[in-house]
C-alpha cells in the first residue's frame, strides 16, 4: 500500500484554530467529566481506534479470542474509569494516551494472570501464534508491539478517511465513478492505467486525470480531518501529521 507524501506538507496553519474546539478529543479533554457529549465523543474514538488496540494485544502474544476479550475489557475500563480525566491536556494526543493506558491495563492483567497461573488456571499463547495475514507486505514490517500499534493506527486513520470520502461521493451520486477510480487513490496511476480506464469509462484522458487528482486531494483533506479529531490543539495535530509520515512514508505520492 502506498499513500502519503503530499499530506505531510500540511501543518496546523492549514486548519482553522477554531476547528480544535469541536474535535472529539478536545471535547473529551475539556469536559473531564461525564457529560453526554464528551462520553459520546470518547466512545466514537474508541470504536474507530479499536484495530490498533487489538493489534497491540495480539502482538503481545495473546491468541485471537483472548485478545478480543482483553480489548473489550480495556475499552470498558478506559471509558468507565474516565482515564482521560487523568490526562495532561497539554499533551493533547488521543493516540499517546490510548497506548499508555493500554500498557497499564495489560500490566494489571498480567499480574492477575500470574496469580491465577500459580494455580494452573491460565495458559498464554506463544508469540508465533499471531496471525499476520492482515499485515501489509511492506519490506519494513513492524517488529515490536509498539510498532504494530503505530502501524495499525496509521492504517486505521487511512481507512476512516477513505470511508469518509466514499460517503461524500455516494451522497453526490457518483459511487460508480468512485468505485472505478478508488484503486488510484492509493497507487499513482500509470499512463497505461489512465488509457485503459479512460477507454472503459469513455472519458477523455485529461478529464479522467482531473477526476483522479481531485479525489486524491479530497482524500488528503479527509486524512487531515480524521487526524484533527484525535488532537486537542495545533501542536498535537502537527505531531500526528509527522507520525503518519514516519509510519507510512509512502502514502499518497504526488500526481
Amino acid at each position: 500500500m502506498r499513500l502519503w507524501q503530499t499530506v505531510t506538507g500540511v501543518k496546523s496553519g492549514d486548519v482553522p484554530m477554531s476547528r480544535f474546539e469541536t474535535t472529539h478529543w478536545s471535547v473529551v479533554l475539556r469536559s473531564r467529566g461525564e457529560q453526554a457529549d464528551a462520553r459520546a465523543a470518547l466512545e466514537s474514538l474508541c470504536r474507530t481506534y479499536r484495530p490498533p488496540v487489538l493489534a497491540y494485544i495480539r502482538a503481545r502474544g495473546h491468541a485471537p479470542d483472548v485478545a478480543e476479550d482483553l480489548a473489550q475489557g480495556f475499552f470498558v475500563s478506559f471509558i468507565e474509569r474516565a482515564v482521560h480525566a487523568q490526562a495532561d491536556p497539554a499533551r493533547g494526543r488521543f493516540r499517546s494516551l490510548l497506548l499508555t493506558a493500554l500498557k497499564h491495563f495489560l500490566g494489571d492483567e498480567v499480574d492477575r494472570e500470574r496469580a491465577l497461573k500459580r494455580g494452573g488456571a491460565v495458559q498464554h499463547a506463544p508469540l508465533d501464534a499471531i496471525d499476520t495475514h492482515d499485515q501489509l507486505d511492506d519490506a519494513r514490517q513492524p517488529t515490536t508491539p509498539e510498532q504494530v500499534f503505530e502501524r495499525s493506527w496509521a492504517e486505521t486513520v487511512l481507512r476512516a478517511a477513505l470511508h469518509r470520502l466514499q460517503a461524500e461521493i455516494a451522497k453526490a451520486g457518483k459511487t460508480d465513478l468512485f468505485d472505478a477510480l478508488s484503486e488510484f487513490l492509493i497507487e499513482r496511476p500509470s499512463e497505461d492505467d489512465y488509457a485503459r480506464l479512460a477507454e472503459t469509462l469513455q472519458m477523455k484522458r485529461g478529464t479522467l486525470a482531473v477526476a483522479v487528482h481531485r479525489l486524491r486531494a479530497r482524500l488528503q483533506a479527509c486524512v487531515r480531518e480524521e487526524l484533527a479529531e484525535t488532537a486537542a490543539d495545533a501542536a498535537s495535530f502537527d505531531q500526528e501529521i509527522d507520525h503518519m509520515h514516519k509510519t507510512l512514508p509512502h502514502l499518497l505520492a504526488p500526481g
